[in-house]
Order: C-alpha cells, then structure tokens, then sequence
C-alpha cells in the first residue's frame, strides 16, 4: 500500500507540473537589462526615429563590443538561456543561434525575432522582447552571441 500511495504522489505531482511544461516558451517575464557603459541609439544615430531599429549590430567591432559583450552575457542568462542553452550551446529546445552569421543576414533575423517573438498554432514559442527590453539591451545580447562564434565558416562553431 505505502509504494502505491508514494506512486500515487508522485503521479499528481507531475500533472500539477505538466501546466507549466506547456508554457515552457513564452510565457516569461524578460529582465530588465542594464546596458550602462553602453553607447545609447540615440547617440549612435540621432537621426534615427523614434521606436525605429537599427539596421546592424552597432556594437559590433568597436569601442563599445567589450561592454556590449559583458552585458549580453548576462542579459542572455536571464532572458534567453532557458530556451537557447547555457553560454548559446542549444539542447534542442529552440534553435542554435550559433549558427546565424555575423552580418546583415544575421542582424536582419535577430531583430526580426526579438520583434515579432514566434508563434506557431496559436502557442508563444517565444515572446516579442523588443517589447519589454531596450534595443541596446537586445544588441549587446546579439553581441555575446557573435562573441561565443567567431569562426567565419560558422561550421567549427557548433558540435
């Protein structure tokens, strides 16, 4: 009776996890990102209008990268890491964003991303960032994920 009941337990235990496995992408709260140290867009581009994004990685290969990259790596622990995997080495869950090129290919999809998030079905696999955290917070996260690749083939990148 006592390993009936312990099984018992533990069934009831998973379903009332089983929820929360179903909002396993999306359905967080992102963190605030503090980008001090960090050029802000308006600094960059004064030009640029309100709400509007750069068009590439304005901390890419420059003064700002080192900062850029200190920040990113712990804005992508909290925000992203979840569901991209420790220091950007994927478990299958959402895609390997080491394999997104350093250019305007890959800055055209990142800010795609972080601004229409991804919905498939009617499930938030992954929420619109952009909405909740600064775009100098979001570059100097696409900033420590180019840092973690820097192999231009972009093949000895990921194992």
């Amino acid at each position: 009776m006592k390993k009936f009941v312990n099984t018992l337990k533990l069934v009831l235990a998973f379903c009332a996890f089983l929820p929360a496995l179903s909002f396993a992408h999306g359905d967080v709260t992102p963190q605030k990102i503090d980008i001090t140290g960090l050029k802000t867009i308006k600094e960059i581009n004064p030009d640029l209008p309100e709400g509007e994004w750069l068009t590439a990685n304005p901390y890419r290969n420059n003064e700002s990268t080192t900062r850029a990259v200190e920040i990113g790596k712990l804005a992508y622990g909290q925000n992203c890491a979840m569901c991209h995997g420790l220091e950007v080495v994927s478990g299958g869950i959402a895609p390997d964003l080491r394999r997104l090129t350093h250019d305007a290919e890959g800055d055209e999809w990142f800010t795609y991303r972080v601004k229409e998030g991804s919905v498939r079905d009617g499930r938030v696999y992954m929420p619109k960032m952009a909405e909740k955290l600064s775009q100098e917070g979001l570059w100097a996260i696409w900033t420590y994920i180019e840092s973690v690749c820097t192999e231009p083939d972009r093949a000895d990148c990921v194992k």
